[in-house]
């Protein structure tokens, strides 16, 4: 199984060389590239005003007014200080400037803070949640997150735990298939590791969980995954590795299982040739008429010439 990276790729090619060209004094250059993320997140890497000393990052996602009820802002002040901007781009929900001029040495550690930017908005409802469960509290209001037009995130904590629900559509009845088999891999794979988080898979109708929940859906097609993650999984110590492959989740899904389409569909290509090759050796060579040198033709040596 292949684990997403949980940095965007583009954000850290464009910093990274950008910032080791105003390091080397060469000339600046003019930036201006858009690009989109999972789960419909839109980046808008600029220069302001057409200044090419400053670099502006900007990003976009529909639910991140939802975030916000969450912490969201808060967070990213403190993960960014100084590079966030107070007033975002237009139609962009965060912005991050950084002056080329004004760069440290080790610039790494910042090209590596802004290539998270979707990884940080995301995490403000699991460290919420996850204080919640480390302090006690209990009975806080579900956090609902429509982190896609039919897709939605549902995290809740209870005295000794933190649930966490994803709710999926599976486009093509294969992939509910495939994905069963896939989560199955989980099951198993806890069994060899007590402390990994217990993972449940229902297809069709909501969790228990949920049942109270008028905005869950209902349907063939749809799937609730299920984590029920413990003071282990929740604690200062670990949460950001478990912000970090939780927040991806359905992605990582998802893209596994077109993975397996994809080998799937290619073994069966592979096999169709070698069936292929195997009917031509088989078939049959028609009949050659063979001439002599003097054109007449030449007859088979069973045949005899009365």
């Amino acid at each position: 199984m292949i684990i997403l990276e949980q940095n965007n790729r583009i954000i850290t090619e464009v910093l990274d060389l950008k910032f080791s060209m105003a390091k080397q004094g060469n000339k600046l250059e003019k930036v201006d590239v858009r690009f989109a993320d999972f789960d419909g997140v839109v980046y808008h890497i600029s220069n302001p005003n057409g200044d090419r000393a400053i670099i502006m990052l900007s990003i976009s996602l529909k639910f991140y007014k939802e975030l916000q009820e969450h912490g969201a802002d808060e967070l990213l002040r403190r993960e960014y200080g100084k590079y966030l901007c107070t007033t975002p781009e237009s139609n962009y929900n965060v912005s991050l400037t950084y002056n080329l001029n004004e760069l440290p040495n080790d610039y790494s550690t910042i090209v590596s803070q802004a290539s998270h930017l979707k990884r940080n908005c995301f995490a403000s409802v699991f460290e919420k949640y996850f204080n919640f469960q480390s302090q006690g509290q209990t009975g806080a209001k579900r956090a609902i997150i429509h982190y896609r037009d039919d897709e939605t995130l549902y995290v809740e904590t209870k005295a000794d735990r933190v649930t966490v629900i994803f709710s999926t559509i599976f486009r093509d009845p294969d992939d509910v298939v495939i994905g069963k088999l896939f989560l199955q891999e989980f099951r198993e794979g806890r069994k060899a590791s007590q402390t990994s988080p217990a993972v449940l898979y229902t297809v069709g109708e909501p969790p228990l969980e949920l049942r109270d929940c008028p905005d869950a859906r209902v349907g063939d097609n749809v799937g609730y995954i299920t984590f029920v993650l413990f003071p282990r999984h929740t604690n200062v110590q670990a949460r950001d590795n478990t912000i970090n492959l939780i927040h991806t989740f359905r992605d990582y899904l998802h893209y596994h299982i077109k993975c397996s389409k994809a080998y799937m569909h290619s073994r069966m290509r592979a096999r169709t040739n070698d069936f292929l090759k195997i009917l031509n050796r088989a078939r049959p060579e028609g009949r050659v008429e063979k001439k002599t040198f003097s054109y007449r033709t030449q007859l088979p040596a069973s045949v005899e010439v009365g």
